[in-house]
Formats: structure tokens, C-alpha cells, sequence
């Protein structure tokens, strides 16, 4: 599966937690060309500030990956990982993450903070930004919009 396949996969998703008033973040975990897990945001419906679409993620894939730790996937996510998620990841050694749209309130791969790569932690993930950006962002302003217009 190429970049821009699993990015729309993870833009169905976004769509998908807008629809249920949640957020519009999707995400879809990668190894070896397949895609392991996907989901959104669903900190709304299962009443848990923990259910970011990242953690969920990671949750469905080990069941799926060969090792403890995610080892080799790449995450494709609409908006760059919060600090959460941004620890869970280098937590769980995912490789890689590409995100569309970057977060200037709280992104930590590079726009608030930049943990994915820090030097004091033990794994570093290599960081694409900016993969079908427009489509990310554009979900996520009329979300907002259509939120505050209520």
C-alpha cells in the first residue's frame, strides 16, 4: 500500500469520527505494506480522554504484529500526534509517522514539541509531514466551524 492510499484510508476514518461528533482524527497503522489496524478518535463515545486514534491504533495492532513492540509499521494519521500519543509511539518503537495536517496547540512531532525525535529518549521515529495536508485540514476547520456555529 503506498503513502497516499493509507492516508485516505485514515481520511475515511476522520470522516467517520466527525459523523459521530467526535473529533476528526483517523489513523492507520502499516507493516509490511498492509494495513494492521485502523480507527479514529472516540474519546466522545467511549467517555475516555484516552481514546485517541493513535492509542486505538496501537491497541488493535499488537494483537496483529509479530513482537511486543510495533516494530517496522508506519502510522498514517490526519493530525500530528499529541504528546500521548507522540510517548505511546516511541514507546511502542513504531518506525515511522506521517501526519496531513500539522497542530500548532499541541502537535509533538515537530510543531509544539518534538518528542518523536528526541535525543534524551531511547527510539526516535522518523517524521513525514504534510501528506494530503489540505484534505486534513480543511476536515478539521469545518468540523470546528460547524461546532461553534451551534
Amino acid at each position: 500500500m503506498d503513502a497516499i492510499d493509507a492516508m485516505r484510508l485514515a481520511l475515511l476514518e476522520a470522516q467517520e469520527a466527525a459523523a459521530e461528533d467526535e473529533v476528526p482524527v483517523g489513523a492507520v497503522l502499516v507493516y509490511r505494506d498492509e494495513v494492521i489496524a485502523k480507527d479514529h478518535n472516540r474519546i466522545v463515545q467511549q467517555k475516555n480522554p484516552l481514546a485517541h486514534a493513535e492509542l486505538l491504533v496501537m491497541q488493535a495492532a499488537v494483537k496483529m504484529h509479530p513482537d511486543p513492540w510495533l516494530l517496522d509499521t508506519t502510522l498514517f494519521v490526519t493530525l500530528e500526534p499529541c504528546t500521548m500519543c507522540t510517548g505511546a509511539l516511541v514507546l511502542a518503537r513504531v518506525k515511522r509517522i506521517v501526519f496531513g495536517a500539522p497542530d500548532p496547540k499541541a502537535g509533538a512531532c515537530g510543531s509544539v514539541f518534538d518528542l518523536a525525535r528526541s535525543s534524551q529518549l531511547n527510539h526516535r521515529l522518523e517524521i513525514e509531514s504534510g501528506l494530503l495536508q489540505q484534505e486534513c485540514s480543511t476536515l478539521l476547520t469545518n468540523f470546528f466551524r460547524k461546532l461553534r456555529s451551534v
